[in-house]
Protein backbone atom coordinates (compact mmCIF):
# COMPACT_ATOMS: atom_id res chain seq x y z
CA UNK A 1 0.00 0.00 0.00
CA UNK A 2 2.82 2.39 0.87
CA UNK A 3 4.63 1.53 -2.34
CA UNK A 4 1.53 2.34 -4.40
CA UNK A 5 1.08 5.71 -2.71
CA UNK A 6 4.72 6.55 -3.30
CA UNK A 7 4.37 5.59 -6.93
CA UNK A 8 1.38 7.92 -7.40
CA UNK A 9 3.18 10.82 -5.72
CA UNK A 10 6.19 10.32 -7.96
CA UNK A 11 3.99 10.34 -11.04
CA UNK A 12 2.29 13.54 -9.90
CA UNK A 13 5.64 15.26 -9.40
CA UNK A 14 6.75 14.20 -12.84
CA UNK A 15 3.58 15.63 -14.43
CA UNK A 16 3.92 18.93 -12.54
CA UNK A 17 7.56 19.28 -13.49
CA UNK A 18 6.71 18.52 -17.08
CA UNK A 19 4.02 21.19 -17.16
CA UNK A 20 6.35 23.76 -15.61
CA UNK A 21 9.04 22.92 -18.10
CA UNK A 22 6.55 23.23 -20.93
CA UNK A 23 5.44 26.64 -19.65
CA UNK A 24 9.08 27.78 -19.42
CA UNK A 25 9.60 26.53 -22.91
CA UNK A 26 6.62 28.43 -24.19
CA UNK A 27 7.80 31.56 -22.36
CA UNK A 28 11.20 31.13 -23.90
CA UNK A 29 9.74 30.61 -27.35
CA UNK A 30 7.23 33.52 -27.10
CA UNK A 31 9.13 36.63 -28.11
CA UNK A 32 8.36 39.75 -26.02
CA UNK A 33 6.76 42.38 -28.26
CA UNK A 34 6.85 46.08 -27.44
CA UNK A 35 3.54 47.94 -27.45
CA UNK A 36 3.38 51.37 -29.13
CA UNK A 37 0.91 52.76 -26.59
CA UNK A 38 0.15 51.82 -23.02
CA UNK A 39 -2.87 52.62 -20.83
CA UNK A 40 -2.70 52.25 -17.06
CA UNK A 41 -5.18 52.97 -14.27
CA UNK A 42 -2.83 53.05 -11.28
CA UNK A 43 0.25 55.06 -10.38
CA UNK A 44 2.76 52.38 -11.55
CA UNK A 45 3.71 51.02 -14.98
CA UNK A 46 4.64 47.31 -15.02
CA UNK A 47 6.52 45.20 -17.54
CA UNK A 48 3.27 43.49 -18.53
CA UNK A 49 1.89 46.90 -19.49
CA UNK A 50 4.83 47.65 -21.80
CA UNK A 51 5.16 44.37 -23.72
CA UNK A 52 3.19 41.36 -24.83
CA UNK A 53 4.41 37.91 -23.72
CA UNK A 54 5.98 39.30 -20.55
CA UNK A 55 5.70 35.93 -18.80
CA UNK A 56 6.52 35.78 -15.10
CA UNK A 57 8.00 39.29 -15.19
CA UNK A 58 4.65 40.89 -16.04
CA UNK A 59 3.98 42.22 -12.50
CA UNK A 60 7.35 43.91 -12.03
CA UNK A 61 6.93 47.71 -11.73
CA UNK A 62 9.46 49.71 -13.76
CA UNK A 63 8.07 53.28 -14.02
CA UNK A 64 5.87 55.72 -12.21
CA UNK A 65 2.73 56.52 -14.20
CA UNK A 66 2.11 60.04 -15.58
CA UNK A 67 -0.19 62.44 -13.77
CA UNK A 68 -3.88 61.62 -13.74
CA UNK A 69 -5.48 62.12 -17.12
CA UNK A 70 -2.21 62.86 -18.92
CA UNK A 71 0.01 61.07 -21.46
CA UNK A 72 3.81 60.75 -21.41
CA UNK A 73 6.28 59.17 -23.80
CA UNK A 74 9.35 56.97 -23.35
CA UNK A 75 12.13 56.44 -25.94
CA UNK A 76 12.25 52.85 -27.08
CA UNK A 77 15.95 52.55 -26.28
CA UNK A 78 15.29 53.51 -22.67
CA UNK A 79 12.47 50.99 -22.38
CA UNK A 80 14.60 48.18 -23.82
CA UNK A 81 17.44 48.99 -21.42
CA UNK A 82 15.07 48.92 -18.45
CA UNK A 83 13.62 45.56 -19.56
CA UNK A 84 17.08 44.10 -19.99
CA UNK A 85 17.90 45.12 -16.41
CA UNK A 86 15.04 42.86 -15.33
CA UNK A 87 16.25 39.91 -17.43
CA UNK A 88 13.75 40.54 -20.23
CA UNK A 89 15.77 40.27 -23.45
CA UNK A 90 15.13 39.80 -27.12
CA UNK A 91 12.28 42.29 -27.23
CA UNK A 92 10.79 42.87 -30.67
CA UNK A 93 10.54 46.66 -30.94
CA UNK A 94 8.91 46.62 -34.37
CA UNK A 95 10.83 49.81 -35.21
CA UNK A 96 8.82 51.78 -32.65
CA UNK A 97 10.64 55.01 -31.79
CA UNK A 98 8.83 55.76 -28.53
CA UNK A 99 6.07 54.39 -26.34
CA UNK A 100 3.12 56.58 -25.28
CA UNK A 101 1.93 55.95 -21.72
CA UNK A 102 -1.54 57.26 -20.74
CA UNK A 103 -2.92 57.23 -17.23
CA UNK A 104 -6.69 56.99 -17.15
CA UNK A 105 -8.58 59.26 -14.77
CA UNK A 106 -12.06 60.30 -13.82
CA UNK A 107 -12.62 64.01 -14.29
CA UNK A 108 -15.15 65.76 -12.08
CA UNK A 109 -16.07 69.03 -13.79
CA UNK A 110 -16.13 72.24 -11.77
CA UNK A 111 -19.71 72.84 -12.90
CA UNK A 112 -20.77 69.45 -11.53
CA UNK A 113 -19.05 70.18 -8.22
CA UNK A 114 -20.87 73.51 -7.88
CA UNK A 115 -24.21 71.85 -8.60
CA UNK A 116 -23.51 69.10 -6.06
CA UNK A 117 -22.63 71.65 -3.36
CA UNK A 118 -25.76 73.69 -4.10
CA UNK A 119 -27.88 70.53 -3.91
CA UNK A 120 -26.33 69.66 -0.54
CA UNK A 121 -27.22 73.14 0.81
CA UNK A 122 -30.73 73.26 -0.65
CA UNK A 123 -33.42 74.15 1.94
CA UNK A 124 -30.83 74.10 4.72
CA UNK A 125 -31.04 76.78 7.43
CA UNK A 126 -33.59 78.85 5.54
CA UNK A 127 -31.98 78.60 2.10
CA UNK A 128 -34.21 78.08 -0.93
CA UNK A 129 -33.95 75.96 -4.05
CA UNK A 130 -30.51 74.96 -5.30
CA UNK A 131 -31.12 76.79 -8.59
CA UNK A 132 -31.37 80.09 -6.66
CA UNK A 133 -28.13 79.69 -4.70
CA UNK A 134 -25.02 81.60 -5.75
CA UNK A 135 -21.78 80.07 -4.43
CA UNK A 136 -18.39 81.69 -3.93
CA UNK A 137 -15.62 79.19 -3.13
CA UNK A 138 -12.61 80.00 -0.96
CA UNK A 139 -10.35 78.58 -3.69
CA UNK A 140 -10.78 78.79 -7.43
CA UNK A 141 -13.03 75.93 -8.44
CA UNK A 142 -11.31 73.81 -11.11
CA UNK A 143 -11.94 70.41 -12.65
CA UNK A 144 -10.73 67.61 -10.37
CA UNK A 145 -9.06 64.45 -11.70
CA UNK A 146 -9.40 61.30 -9.66
CA UNK A 147 -8.04 57.80 -10.08
CA UNK A 148 -10.14 55.88 -12.57
CA UNK A 149 -11.09 53.41 -9.85
CA UNK A 150 -13.24 56.14 -8.22
CA UNK A 151 -16.42 55.24 -10.06
CA UNK A 152 -19.00 56.05 -7.37
CA UNK A 153 -21.26 59.08 -7.20
CA UNK A 154 -20.46 62.15 -5.10
CA UNK A 155 -22.37 61.46 -1.89
CA UNK A 156 -22.69 64.30 0.69
CA UNK A 157 -21.05 63.19 3.93
CA UNK A 158 -21.55 66.46 5.85
CA UNK A 159 -23.02 69.87 5.08
CA UNK A 160 -23.06 72.97 7.27
CA UNK A 161 -24.13 76.54 6.58
CA UNK A 162 -24.21 79.67 8.74
CA UNK A 163 -27.33 81.82 8.16
CA UNK A 164 -25.78 85.12 9.27
CA UNK A 165 -22.43 84.97 7.51
CA UNK A 166 -23.44 82.70 4.67
CA UNK A 167 -20.42 80.45 5.26
CA UNK A 168 -20.72 76.83 4.13
CA UNK A 169 -18.63 73.69 4.60
CA UNK A 170 -19.59 70.64 2.53
CA UNK A 171 -17.83 67.25 2.39
CA UNK A 172 -18.36 64.43 -0.14
CA UNK A 173 -17.33 60.78 -0.38
CA UNK A 174 -16.74 58.85 -3.62
CA UNK A 175 -16.64 55.05 -3.53
CA UNK A 176 -13.97 53.25 -5.58
CA UNK A 177 -13.47 49.82 -7.13
CA UNK A 178 -10.11 49.15 -5.53
CA UNK A 179 -11.60 48.02 -2.22
CA UNK A 180 -9.96 50.83 -0.25
CA UNK A 181 -11.77 53.58 1.64
CA UNK A 182 -13.78 56.19 -0.27
CA UNK A 183 -12.12 59.30 -1.67
CA UNK A 184 -13.06 62.39 0.32
CA UNK A 185 -13.55 65.91 -1.05
CA UNK A 186 -14.26 69.08 0.92
CA UNK A 187 -15.37 72.53 -0.23
CA UNK A 188 -15.83 75.77 1.74
CA UNK A 189 -17.02 79.26 0.85
CA UNK A 190 -20.07 81.51 1.07
CA UNK A 191 -23.61 81.07 -0.25
CA UNK A 192 -26.21 83.72 -1.11
CA UNK A 193 -29.78 83.07 -2.15
CA UNK A 194 -30.70 85.10 -5.21
CA UNK A 195 -33.79 85.82 -7.29
CA UNK A 196 -34.39 87.06 -10.81
CA UNK A 197 -35.55 90.66 -10.94
CA UNK A 198 -36.08 93.38 -13.55
CA UNK A 199 -33.36 96.06 -13.28
CA UNK A 200 -33.54 99.56 -14.77
CA UNK A 201 -31.09 100.44 -17.53
CA UNK A 202 -31.67 104.21 -17.21
CA UNK A 203 -32.96 106.84 -14.82
CA UNK A 204 -36.76 106.89 -14.88
CA UNK A 205 -39.06 109.64 -13.55
CA UNK A 206 -42.30 109.14 -11.69
CA UNK A 207 -45.15 108.37 -14.06
CA UNK A 208 -42.89 107.33 -16.96
CA UNK A 209 -44.04 104.23 -18.84
CA UNK A 210 -41.51 101.39 -18.82
CA UNK A 211 -40.43 100.05 -22.21
CA UNK A 212 -38.73 96.76 -22.94
CA UNK A 213 -35.42 98.55 -23.56
CA UNK A 214 -35.59 100.12 -20.08
CA UNK A 215 -35.20 96.75 -18.33
CA UNK A 216 -32.82 93.83 -18.08
CA UNK A 217 -33.12 90.67 -16.00
CA UNK A 218 -30.45 90.05 -13.35
CA UNK A 219 -29.98 87.87 -10.32
CA UNK A 220 -29.76 89.88 -7.11
CA UNK A 221 -29.47 88.78 -3.47
CA UNK A 222 -32.90 87.95 -2.10
CA UNK A 223 -32.12 89.95 1.04
CA UNK A 224 -31.69 93.04 -1.15
CA UNK A 225 -34.99 92.82 -3.01
CA UNK A 226 -37.18 90.94 -0.53
CA UNK A 227 -39.99 88.70 -1.62
CA UNK A 228 -41.76 91.07 -4.05
CA UNK A 229 -39.30 91.24 -6.95
CA UNK A 230 -40.95 92.44 -10.16
CA UNK A 231 -40.44 90.33 -13.27
CA UNK A 232 -39.58 91.93 -16.59
CA UNK A 233 -42.80 90.77 -18.24
CA UNK A 234 -44.87 92.29 -15.46
CA UNK A 235 -43.02 95.62 -15.44
CA UNK A 236 -43.13 96.42 -19.18
CA UNK A 237 -45.98 98.85 -19.89
CA UNK A 238 -46.34 99.90 -16.27
CA UNK A 239 -45.32 103.25 -14.77
CA UNK A 240 -43.28 104.10 -11.69
CA UNK A 241 -44.72 105.41 -8.46
CA UNK A 242 -41.49 107.30 -7.74
CA UNK A 243 -38.31 108.41 -9.55
CA UNK A 244 -35.67 105.66 -9.72
CA UNK A 245 -32.06 105.47 -10.88
CA UNK A 246 -30.42 103.13 -13.34
CA UNK A 247 -29.25 99.75 -11.99
CA UNK A 248 -31.97 99.70 -9.33
CA UNK A 249 -34.03 96.49 -9.04
CA UNK A 250 -37.77 96.87 -9.34
CA UNK A 251 -40.22 95.71 -6.71
CA UNK A 252 -43.91 95.16 -7.30
CA UNK A 253 -44.61 98.09 -4.98
CA UNK A 254 -42.59 100.39 -7.30
CA UNK A 255 -44.85 99.95 -10.32
CA UNK A 256 -48.49 100.71 -11.02
CA UNK A 257 -50.84 100.51 -13.96
CA UNK A 258 -50.45 103.53 -16.25
CA UNK A 259 -52.74 106.52 -15.57
CA UNK A 260 -55.68 106.64 -17.97
CA UNK A 261 -56.64 110.09 -16.69
CA UNK A 262 -54.21 112.93 -16.03
CA UNK A 263 -54.73 115.85 -13.66
CA UNK A 264 -56.15 118.95 -15.44
CA UNK A 265 -56.98 116.82 -18.48
CA UNK A 266 -60.23 117.40 -20.34
CA UNK A 267 -62.05 114.10 -20.14
CA UNK A 268 -65.36 112.51 -21.07
CA UNK A 269 -67.68 112.50 -18.08
CA UNK A 270 -70.29 109.75 -18.26
CA UNK A 271 -73.47 109.79 -16.16
CA UNK A 272 -74.81 106.28 -16.05
CA UNK A 273 -77.89 104.73 -14.50
CA UNK A 274 -80.53 102.17 -15.34
CA UNK A 275 -81.92 103.31 -18.65
CA UNK A 276 -79.75 106.43 -18.60
CA UNK A 277 -76.46 107.19 -20.39
CA UNK A 278 -75.37 110.83 -20.68
CA UNK A 279 -71.95 112.19 -21.65
CA UNK A 280 -70.43 115.62 -21.26
CA UNK A 281 -67.03 117.20 -20.98
CA UNK A 282 -65.25 117.56 -17.66
CA UNK A 283 -61.89 118.53 -16.18
CA UNK A 284 -60.02 115.93 -14.14
CA UNK A 285 -58.85 117.21 -10.78
CA UNK A 286 -56.82 114.03 -10.05
CA UNK A 287 -54.77 111.51 -11.97
CA UNK A 288 -55.81 107.88 -11.87
CA UNK A 289 -55.58 104.48 -13.48
CA UNK A 290 -58.42 102.10 -14.28
CA UNK A 291 -60.65 101.60 -11.25
CA UNK A 292 -59.34 104.64 -9.33
CA UNK A 293 -61.81 107.13 -7.83
CA UNK A 294 -61.09 110.70 -8.98
CA UNK A 295 -62.71 114.11 -8.70
CA UNK A 296 -63.96 115.83 -11.86
CA UNK A 297 -65.18 119.40 -12.36
CA UNK A 298 -68.33 119.72 -14.45
CA UNK A 299 -67.75 123.04 -16.25
CA UNK A 300 -71.45 123.50 -17.01
CA UNK A 301 -72.73 123.16 -13.47
CA UNK A 302 -69.48 124.31 -11.86
CA UNK A 303 -69.86 121.37 -9.47
CA UNK A 304 -67.30 118.77 -8.54
CA UNK A 305 -68.40 115.18 -8.89
CA UNK A 306 -66.68 111.93 -7.97
CA UNK A 307 -66.38 109.08 -10.45
CA UNK A 308 -64.44 105.99 -11.39
CA UNK A 309 -61.84 105.88 -14.17
CA UNK A 310 -63.27 103.44 -16.73
CA UNK A 311 -61.11 104.13 -19.77
CA UNK A 312 -58.52 106.39 -21.30
CA UNK A 313 -59.77 109.92 -20.71
CA UNK A 314 -63.08 108.70 -19.34
CA UNK A 315 -64.69 108.91 -15.89
CA UNK A 316 -68.06 107.34 -15.08
CA UNK A 317 -70.45 108.61 -12.42
CA UNK A 318 -73.07 106.16 -11.25
CA UNK A 319 -76.35 107.99 -10.77
CA UNK A 320 -78.63 106.52 -8.15
CA UNK A 321 -82.14 105.82 -9.46
CA UNK A 322 -84.83 106.99 -7.00
CA UNK A 323 -87.18 104.25 -5.91
CA UNK A 324 -90.91 104.91 -6.49
CA UNK A 325 -92.87 105.53 -3.27
CA UNK A 326 -95.60 102.94 -2.63
CA UNK A 327 -98.71 104.24 -0.83
CA UNK A 328 -99.85 102.50 2.32
CA UNK A 329 -103.01 100.65 1.17
CA UNK A 330 -104.26 100.15 4.72
CA UNK A 331 -104.03 103.85 5.52
CA UNK A 332 -105.84 104.82 2.31
CA UNK A 333 -108.71 102.48 3.00
CA UNK A 334 -108.98 103.69 6.58
CA UNK A 335 -109.15 107.36 5.52
CA UNK A 336 -111.72 106.84 2.77
CA UNK A 337 -113.96 104.23 4.36
CA UNK A 338 -116.36 104.94 7.23
CA UNK A 339 -115.35 103.96 10.66
CA UNK A 340 -116.36 100.48 11.65
CA UNK A 341 -117.60 101.81 15.00
CA UNK A 342 -120.21 104.15 13.49
CA UNK A 343 -123.82 103.25 14.32
CA UNK A 344 -126.44 102.34 11.69
CA UNK A 345 -128.38 105.41 12.62
CA UNK A 346 -125.48 107.66 11.81
CA UNK A 347 -125.12 106.06 8.45
CA UNK A 348 -128.79 106.37 7.74
CA UNK A 349 -128.85 109.99 8.74
CA UNK A 350 -126.30 110.85 6.01
CA UNK A 351 -128.64 109.67 3.29
CA UNK A 352 -131.52 111.95 2.30
CA UNK A 353 -134.51 110.01 1.01
CA UNK A 354 -135.74 111.10 -2.34
CA UNK A 355 -139.21 112.68 -2.21
CA UNK A 356 -141.92 111.23 -4.25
Amino acid sequence: MTFRTLLLATALLIVTATQAAAQRARDALAVPVLRPSVTVTGDLVRIGDMIDNAGSAAEIAIYRAPDLGTTGSLPTAQVVATLRAHQVIGVDTRDIKEVAVTRLARTVAAKDIEQAVAAALEHRNGLGDAANLTLTFDRDLLDIRLDAANSGAMQPAAARSEPRSGRFDVAFEIANDSGTGPTKLRFTGTVIETAEVAVLTRNVDRGDLLKSSDLVVERRPKAEIGGDAASRDRAVGMQLRRPMRANQPLKIADIVKPDLVQRDQTITLVYQSTGLYLTTRGKALDSGTEGDVVNVLNPQSKRTVTGIVTGRGQVTVEVATPKPQVADATAAIASDAPSASASPAAITSQVTPKSE
